[in-house]
């Protein structure tokens, strides 16, 4: 009789686990998310994703964006600009939201994340003559997107945190709403 008590008990505990494993693996953007949208003007750009994801078993989420942009920027030196013609190294901007699991209704929630803005002006200007001209960027252009979603995530970075859901937007021109 204890034996069969707890093959069973360790039937249903497997069962549970692989229940939860499967409800994650399935994790995915709902209804035509997610969008992306400009915040700012200029050199203040940043670029907002926004949408809903579904699937999502038990833990935490973390979900974050790394967007990729060409800057347009001008060189100074005591006050005068250098010729047009400088084409800066694209940037990398990222942005982070942490949802706790207690968002996550029925494997669904919703998420809006924003990038940080670029830092200028750019030290060293490594785009300019030399490092004793001053670059700053005045504009953005977003190329691409990558969002990524960790679950569960328990601290307060990603590392260790399985991505159940990875994803790149881009094209000509990016997908804006």
């Amino acid at each position: 009789m204890r034996r069969g008590m707890t093959v069973g008990i360790i039937a249903v505990g497997l069962m549970l686990i692989t229940t939860q494993s499967s409800l994650a693996s399935s994790v995915h953007f709902k209804h035509g998310s997610p969008t992306f949208a400009l915040v700012g003007s200029g050199a203040e750009e940043q670029l907002s994703a926004s949408g809903a994801l579904a699937g999502l078993g038990n833990g935490d989420i973390v979900v974050t964006v790394s967007a990729t942009a060409d800057p347009t920027a001008t060189c100074t030196n005591g006050g005068q600009h250098q010729a047009p013609g400088q084409n800066p190294a694209p940037v990398t901007l990222t942005g982070t939201q942490a949802i706790p699991q207690s968002k996550v209704k029925n494997g669904t929630v919703g998420f809006n994340v924003l990038t940080a803005k670029v830092v200028t002006p750019v030290a060293g200007a490594p785009d300019c003559p030399n490092s004793n001209w001053t670059e700053d960027i005045t504009d953005l252009t977003f190329t691409d997107a990558t969002i990524t979603v960790y679950q569960p995530c328990t601290g307060p970075g990603t590392t260790g945190c399985p991505i159940v859901l990875q994803q790149t937007f881009s094209g000509a021109p990016f997908p804006l709403t």
